[in-house]
């Protein structure tokens, strides 16, 4: 991937400005399309309604019908009109409401746009973004609440992005947009109301490049999405313990930042990765068995992986937070590897 792009890597910018994480992404989305005609979105419900979770809201009033496109409830039908578009030069950026329903247009996505660059030795470009959300909230059940990144992070030729913080959300869809790979960007339904810091400055998030949310010299905790402000919240209490804890953010899955996560880990020695996918056949386990390889003689301890456990996920509200790591879990997982 070739992306030539203004990069800030920390949040710490001058600029106090705060917007909540979907405004972040709104305003990514409205800056791409000024910025180059070929950028335009569809999806269910993005136009006229300003999507579910209001991203997309007053772009179809700026850009019209041609660029927001409001499409049916046809997920494999519009994102191989995407791919299509990609492949004749447009940038589309294509919603799917839940990253359930993602399941509908995976010979699309995994088998024609992360091959077609491969395929056409390296001739065929797909810029395609295909913006979804997954994980868990407000009780929406087992067919609206799962964290399928794993299955994408599998395949080659597709990038997965997974941003925790408003700042971190805008910068990195804006590199999805210019990017000449497919990309998969996954947001959190739990995050959208998240407020952070956002710079009023144009700027961009090199892919593959992690951010340490919070430095500490006892144990290293990598985590993305939901999962960081959970695994800050319980730094932070184990701060009062006297526990000093590093949280490392990938926030590219692939690629992923190896040399970050184990440049914290030799600093530690100690490691805990959480997920909020199942831990059978997640993340995590990778992640660990890289770490294992590479820096298997500064571990004092075993690598604590903290996941969901092995089942659909509850309509029920008590029982979807059982589901899933809560910061206690993790405040757990840290006293174990100590």
């Amino acid at each position: 991937m070739t992306v030539k792009t203004k990069t800030k890597s920390s949040e710490s910018d001058s600029s106090k400005r705060m917007l909540l994480y979907r405004e972040a992404l709104n305003e990514a989305l409205k800056e791409e399309m000024k910025r180059d005609s070929t950028v335009f979105l569809m999806g269910e419900g993005i136009a006229e309604r300003g999507g579910s979770y209001k991203v997309t809201v007053d772009l179809l009033k700026e850009f019209g019908p041609e660029r927001v496109i409001d499409t049916p409830i046809a997920e494999a039908s519009f994102v191989g009109a995407g791919v299509g578009a990609a492949i004749t030069g447009m940038r589309p950026v294509v919603e799917i409401l839940f990253i359930d329903f993602t399941l509908l247009t995976l010979d699309q996505v995994i088998n024609q746009a992360a091959k077609y660059n491969f395929m056409t030795g390296g001739i065929g470009k797909v810029p395609l973004v295909l913006r979804t959300q997954g994980g868990v909230g407000n009780g929406l059940a087992a067919q609206h609440s799962q964290s399928l990144e794993a299955i994408f992070y599998h395949i080659p030729g597709l990038r997965v992005v997974m941003p925790s913080s408003p700042y971190d959300a805008k910068g990195l869809l804006k590199t999805a947009i210019r990017a000449d790979d497919p990309v998969v960007f996954i947001e959190h339904k739990l995050l959208y109301m998240n407020e952070g810091h956002v710079p009023q400055d144009d700027y961009t998030i090199d892919f593959g490049k992690a951010d340490i949310k919070r430095t500490g010299s006892d144990v290293t905790l990598v985590a993305w999405s939901n999962m960081v402000p959970k695994s800050l919240a319980a730094a932070e209490k184990l701060a009062q313990q006297g526990i000093d804890v590093e949280v490392v953010d990938p926030r590219t899955l692939n690629p992923l930042d190896k040399k970050t996560i184990l440049d914290s880990v030799r600093k530690t020695e100690h490691v805990v990765i959480v997920q909020e996918a199942i831990r059978r056949g997640g993340i995590a386990s990778d992640i660990a068995s890289i770490i294992q390889q590479q820096a298997f003689d500064y571990l004092d301890a075993p690598i604590e992986i903290v996941a969901g456990i092995n089942t659909p996920i509850p309509f029920n509200l008590n029982l979807e937070k059982l589901s899933v790591p809560q910061v206690n879990d993790i405040i757990e997982a840290v006293k174990r590897v100590l």
